[in-house]
């Protein structure tokens, strides 16, 4: 059964056997109203046959071609976009391609200095936060090394306070 709220005219489905013959306090989650609703009596409809109306034909309006050149047309690309179309049947073009192709191949950038440069660095980094990781083990196994070990990271401590105080100043 569908109810609807007096106030908002909101709707609700609620089940057939909720609503009882007494009727029931039933409350709006919209606007809070609170009513009685008693089952509500169907009316019986009349059936009338109505006969389908012949429909309007509509009107098919013809696209007006736009005046000038078509967008994507050899013409307009030459004009508006200064692109010539050329055949790819034509020889030139697989000449060209050949020629291209070697360049292609001498002209690769490489590695370049910044990729070296990055890599060093992280691969430094890295190996410094092992080496810092596994001091101690090192120094047991060869106590040799542990003055040079102690040393080198009293030098990058040196590098950090020194780079702390060159950004600080400026």
């Amino acid at each position: 059964m569908i109810i609807q709220c007096k106030s908002c005219q909101k709707k609700f489905v609620v089940p057939d056997n909720a609503v009882t013959a007494k009727g029931r306090l039933v409350q709006c989650s919209s606007c809070g109203n609170k009513w009685t609703q008693y089952p509500i009596k169907q009316k019986t409809q009349k059936i009338v046959n109505v006969k389908n109306a012949p429909k309007a034909s509509k009107k098919k309006t013809k696209r007006k071609k736009t005046s000038g050149i078509d967008v994507y047309s050899e013409e307009y690309l030459q004009k508006k976009h200064g692109i010539k179309i050329i055949d790819p049947s034509s020889s030139d073009i697989k000449t060209k391609k050949n020629s291209q192709s070697k360049t292609k191949k001498t002209d690769n950038a490489g590695y370049g200095f910044f990729n070296y440069l990055i890599t060093f660095s992280v691969l430094s980094i890295f190996f410094v936060g092992i080496l810092n990781f596994e001091k101690s083990r090192l120094s047991r196994k060869f106590p040799f090394l542990e003055p040079y070990i102690e040393n080198f990271f009293e030098t990058l401590n040196n590098f950090k306070i020194i780079f702390i105080d060159f950004i600080t100043s400026y």
